[in-house]
């Protein structure tokens, strides 16, 4: 794409704003419904706003993230030189979010994206009895744990890994299916799955053992069924500097010790 049109979002950070104007000083941009590809100051936290919001508002476009923030995994690093030449030769990554339908004990329904994955947690100090489904079998009966997580291969390196969960290549077509702190089964680690599969939990003893789902940055609480699909209607697209794309670093983390 020549000379494609620039939008430029930050986040509230000190750091970012300050960015933020050194660009709007050395470059054009228009507002963010006009443009081609847009241009993301922060951190992983804040690109996964941002591609929300485009979820949120059907103007998705592809991001160039850099990163002003603490992790920077889904972003690029920070320089003010050279960013037209640095977007013209840009990777483009695809990524693929999860749909996260939730049916809570009041019976509402709520359907949200997730980006890196969705993750059931027990809200007080009981644990959670979950019955795991996948593809409308029972797997599980019985899951006794902490929670239970289903990431995508971007986001097999964040909450997924921290709970010991696989690193997934990009394009694998697999989604993690990963337990927190499970009790019983005691030897059950969890399991790569097909993107394909749809996965279903049932919240058992909903009332006295509450459970919240979360996509993303997003909570649902006391929620009484939980449905995961993969959502291949609104692919995302990340660029990423040839030299540190997104597959590269999802590699790397295979060997970091």
């Amino acid at each position: 794409m020549s000379d494609p049109r620039l939008a430029l979002l930050a986040s509230p950070t000190e750091s970012a704003r300050d960015a933020e104007g050194r660009l709007r000083a050395a470059y054009h941009f228009v507002a963010p419904q006009d443009a081609d590809i847009v241009i993301a100051l922060g951190g992983d936290g804040f690109m996964l706003q941002t591609l929300h919001q485009m979820l949120e508002t059907d103007q998705i476009r592809p991001v160039f993230g850099m990163n002003l923030g603490t992790v920077g995994f889904l972003m690029n690093e920070w320089h003010l030189e050279g960013m037209v030449e640095r977007i013209a030769a840009a990777k483009p990554v695809k990524v693929t979010p999860l749909r996260m339908k939730v049916t809570t004990v009041s019976g509402d329904i709520h359907t949200l994206p997730a980006i890196n994955e969705v993750s059931l947690l027990r809200e007080t100090r009981q644990t959670a009895k979950l019955e795991v489904q996948v593809d409308d079998r029972t797997v599980i009966p019985e899951l006794v744990c902490d929670g239970v997580l289903v990431a995508t291969p971007a986001g097999s390196t964040a909450y997924n890994l921290s709970a010991h969960g696989p690193i997934l290549p990009l394009g694998s077509g697999l989604v993690a299916l990963t337990p927190i702190s499970p009790f019983r089964p005691r030897r059950w680690r969890g399991a790569i799955l097909p993107e394909k599969t749809r996965i279903r939990f049932c919240v058992l003893e909903a009332v006295k053992r509450p459970v919240s789902a979360v996509a993303d940055q997003r909570e649902i609480r006391d929620v009484a069924q939980v449905e995961v699909a993969n959502d291949p209607s609104t692919p995302l697209t990340l660029l990423f500097d040839p030299n540190h794309t997104l597959d590269d670093r999802i590699a790397a983390e295979q060997f970091i010790t």
